[in-house]
């Protein structure tokens, strides 16, 4: 285990899909769970009665993430839906930040939710609560939404509001304690347009304070004093980021009864960082053999951070530094594939409707301004700034088992 290595907090405001290293592959494992335990706030009928155990790993970059989660879904009634979520990151290995300033580490993230929804007549409200805890991030958040349908059914709005409460370590300093809070606040309105055509509309704004950069993670700055000429000092982020995200998202039926969806997501935020996400998702259901196929393919770009730099000038050089790759310039392409197949009634357990499902990703980063310091190893004759970019990519698989009650 080492001590001073490179470790994001788990609640990064990073522009959507900007995720790498640790932080990255956790959204992407989350985005399942999620919305696992969502449900279906888009119309006014509770969720499903359900029981969901998955298998999720990440490898890339370096670095390993797997774990299980478990999720179970339980009606009160006809208005009241609870849920409760555990959900485990085992992490080993080395980024390429920690290749390059410490060395190899493993700990564990465990997170645990529990969610009520209350139905009444075409309402919906829900109250969540999450808890997240490793040996140096501890996070809590409490959330509140509520769901509303009109003109027949055919049109919903949904608002939501959520505060988290963070606090940040360092396992090699003791002394070491800081916070950082976040507020979020989302609107959505989805429209059934035809027969065959859902349209939806979605807004949100985060407010962050606090301790928002990694205690651990260090800027490098020329010193031709040194063998390699450049040195490390920590990095240093401004107390508050404000972000704004707008996405429009649309679902048709096609006439052999599949489906496509199409997303595109902008967002922009107070320390200069832009960004487009645009998703399109196939699924096609073969109804004979109780199985339902789904591949995507997603784009992803953004510009980097006001102060961000792969290397500065010389030490303290701005206000504020950073070298987070996750703060720079890339973009990264991602393609999936994904089935679901519902077992048959000899093999169903407890007489039950059971599924099983499995879900690939493979995902390329591509860095314009952030180079590998790792080609020195020591070797002086190449020049500070001139490194190869980095590139690297990623798998993700999702296995789950479904029953419903």
């Amino acid at each position: 285990m080492c001590t001073k290595r490179v470790r994001p907090p788990v609640v990064q405001r990073v522009a959507p899909e900007a995720a790498v290293a640790v932080t990255e592959c956790r959204k992407w494992l989350g985005l399942l769970a999620a919305s696992l335990i969502a449900g279906n706030a888009a119309a006014a009928v509770l969720p499903e009665e359900r029981a969901d155990t998955m298998y999720h790993a990440y490898s890339g970059g370096g670095v390993t993430i797997d774990g299980p989660s478990v999720l179970v879904r339980k009606n009160i009634g006809n208005t009241v839906s609870l849920s409760a979520n555990y959900y485990v990151d085992m992490i080993s290995g080395a980024s390429i930040d920690v290749q390059a300033t410490a060395s190899p580490y493993e700990e564990q993230r465990d997170e645990f939710s529990l969610g009520v929804d209350y139905l009444v007549d075409k309402t919906t409200m829900s109250l969540n609560y999450t808890n997240s805890s490793e040996s140096d991030y501890q996070a809590e958040t409490v959330g509140f939404g509520i769901s509303q349908d009109f003109f027949g059914d055919l049109s919903n709005l949904s608002m939501r509001v959520s505060f988290g409460s963070d606090t940040v370590m360092r396992n090699d300093d003791n002394d070491f304690s800081d916070f950082a809070e976040h507020r979020r606040y989302s609107l959505g309105w989805s429209q059934i347009l035809t027969t065959k055509l859902i349209a939806e509309l979605s807004v949100e704004t985060v407010s962050d304070e606090g301790f928002l950069n990694n205690p651990y993670r260090s800027v490098r700055y020329v010193n031709p004093a040194t063998e390699l000429g450049f040195s490390y000092q920590l990095e240093r982020y401004p107390r508050t980021r404000n972000s704004d995200a707008v996405a429009l998202r649309a679902k048709y039926m096609l006439p052999y009864r599949a489906a496509i969806k199409t997303e595109y997501r902008r967002y922009a935020d107070s320390w200069g960082i832009d960004s487009d996400n645009l998703e399109l998702r196939y699924t096609h259901p073969l109804e004979q053999e109780n199985l339902i196929l789904e591949g995507k393919l997603r784009f992803y770009k953004q510009n980097g951070a006001d102060f961000y730099s792969d290397l500065f000038p010389y030490a303290d050089a701005s206000t504020f530094l950073a070298r987070d790759k996750e703060l720079s310039d890339f973009a990264s392409t991602a393609i999936g594939i994904g089935a679901s197949y519902q077992l048959p009634e000899r093999w169903a357990l407890f007489d039950r409707k059971n599924t099983l499902n499995l879900y690939w990703d493979y995902i390329l980063f591509d860095y314009d301004d952030f180079r590998d310091v790792r080609v020195h190893n020591g070797d002086a004759s190449i020049l500070p700034g001139e490194e190869p970019s980095y590139s690297f990519n990623a798998h993700v698989v999702r296995l789950f088992w479904s029953m419903w009650f």
